[in-house]
């Protein structure tokens, strides 16, 4: 991220990036909002035009006077108030607006780190593979994230999520900078490579604050122990960072190679269309062909086929009862996975098994505390069940954890501003692009109605509808797992207001 960054109070912004930070904590901040904030804080204390200001919020283009004053309210709203009690930006009457705040230029180098958890933190950073052989990269890529998974059930640490730690493949990076971006002490870095039936694993455990290499090892294998491997690699991390060993139940491993890198490469693409996702389900399917026993293949097809129902349009039976028996196989096999046991919860929450799910919920988070998809998860089944402050702070904590995430976790936060009432948040949220490749346009629909923008609403439901021609909003009220009639009464206003059928 170049150029420079700006501190006020609590925020750190970063207009190349197109970040604004409150507390280290991401906010929902509108393409507009942070072209005039850029320009305001450019140039504190000074009075800028009306119309200097709309050439870089509109640039080349002639908007009337009040998109102005309504994105400066907007962002007003969004900065709360200043350390004095008053207004970030003033409005200097029939001329323009000032921010009035106090800045701190910042340079790439100075950029302030994520805060520390109280725990031993920790992130697994993509393994470099050997060439550019498909095979070697997704071997690499495989192990990486089986590390994360088996590091992220240790309660006593605090390990970053896969999507995360993938942002900086293939990015030549100090580790110091990527800690501090992750909010971690602790990385582990190495190389892979497989060959001739063997496994050839380089790893190294460093202290991004001192920069002291904590324990390195090399590792020369038969390929059959590869796992072994793995395990050995984490208890050696846990041993370093943690000072004890605490045995945990032992995980499902895959008895067939091949079937463990059709999942790696299926778990990489089955939600990022329904394309891709019908590629993921025939990778799966012949996962569980070869190895009828491996727990996660059942996981991720299980998904695959409730992708297809909630969110690619394909039609509720057989998706519903196929997904919810794969789910239940997968805990079978597997019941010590927390990947398997939310899975699943999510899966019960759509059945209205609401007490079930409840409590596959609590065991995937007493197995795996740091699995940033459960806290995502579990954020929008409890914002259906009106719990709307507890689904807030669910997904806070999930981006925590994956400060990079998935699409979804946006469409997932700005459902719960849209239930919380917060509609120009929503908005802001549902309009970032990586929301885009989701179905969060309803949601974004219903929020620009309740704002009175209703125009820009039938255009969002005109956009929507291209990509999802069969939905109403009776059949998605019955088939989502609300437990509130308040909330549901809430997202049906919202959804008739902006023009998506009944």
């Amino acid at each position: 991220m170049q150029g420079s960054r700006f501190a006020f109070g609590p925020f750190v912004f970063d207009p190349g990036a197109g970040t604004l930070l409150r507390d280290d904590v991401p906010v929902a901040a509108g393409h507009r909002g942070l072209k005039l904030l850029e320009a305001l804080v450019g140039r504190p204390g000074e009075i800028l035009a009306k119309a200097e200001l709309m050439d870089a919020a509109w640039p080349g283009t002639a908007v009337e006077e009040g998109n102005l004053t309504v994105q400066i309210a907007q962002l007003r709203k969004l900065l709360g108030p200043a350390i004095d009690g008053g207004d970030w930006i003033a409005t200097i009457p029939r001329v323009g607006y000032r921010f009035t705040g106090a800045i701190e230029k910042l340079d790439g180098a100075q950029k302030r780190p994520l805060p520390l958890p109280d725990k031993p933190s920790i992130a697994v950073l993509p393994f470099v593979a050997f060439g550019n052989d498909p095979e070697q990269v997704s071997f690499a890529d495989g192990l990486t994230e089986d590390l994360i998974t088996d590091l992220s059930r240790m309660g006593g640490l605090f390990v970053i999520a896969r999507n995360s730690v993938f942002a900086y493949k293939g990015r030549a990076m100090d580790v110091r900078m990527i800690a501090r971006e992750l909010g971690v002490r602790y990385l582990l870095e190495g190389s892979a490579r497989r060959a001739a039936g063997r496994v050839r694993i380089n790893a190294q455990l460093v202290d991004a604050v001192s920069g002291e290499h904590l324990w390195a090892e090399r590792f020369d294998r038969g390929l059959e122990d590869i796992f072994a491997v793995q395990d050995e690699v984490t208890a050696k991390i846990v041993e370093a960072l943690l000072g004890r060993l605490r045995a945990l139940p032992e995980r499902n491993r895959p008895k067939n190679l091949e079937a463990y890198d059709l999942v790696v490469r299926a778990r990489k693409m089955f939600d990022e269309s329904p394309q891709m996702a019908r590629e993921a389900h025939l990778m799966l399917t012949r996962a569980i062909t070869l190895d009828p026993d491996y727990a996660e293949a059942y996981r991720w097809l299980a998904m695959n086929h409730w992708m297809g129902w909630v969110h690619w349009g394909e039609p509720f039976e057989p998706a519903r009862s196929t997904s919810l028996a794969l789910a239940r196989k997968a805990v079978a096999i597997d019941p010590n996975d927390a990947g398997c046991r939310w899975v699943l919860a999510n899966l019960l929450a759509y059945e209205r098994d609401f007490e079930q799910s409840d409590a596959e919920f609590a065991k995937a988070i007493e197995l795996d505390p740091n699995e940033a998809d459960i806290w995502a998860t579990l954020s929008d089944i409890e914002v259906l069940a009106g719990k709307i402050e507890e689904g807030l702070e669910h997904i806070r904590k999930a981006f925590r954890l994956n400060p990079f995430p998935p699409s979804w976790y946006y469409l997932t936060l700005g459902q719960g501003q849209y239930a919380a009432g917060d509609y120009e948040a929503a908005v802001e949220t549902l309009r970032r692009d990586e929301t885009y490749r989701t179905s969060s346009r309803r949601f974004l629909a219903a929020s620009l109605a309740q704002l009175g923008r209703l125009d820009e609403a039938r255009t969002e439901v005109a956009l929507f509808l291209v990509g999802n021609p069969h939905f109403s909003t009776q059949h998605w009220v019955e088939t989502e797992p609300f437990r509130d009639d308040a909330t549901l009464r809430h997202f049906v206003d919202g959804f008739l207001k902006a023009g998506l059928p009944e």
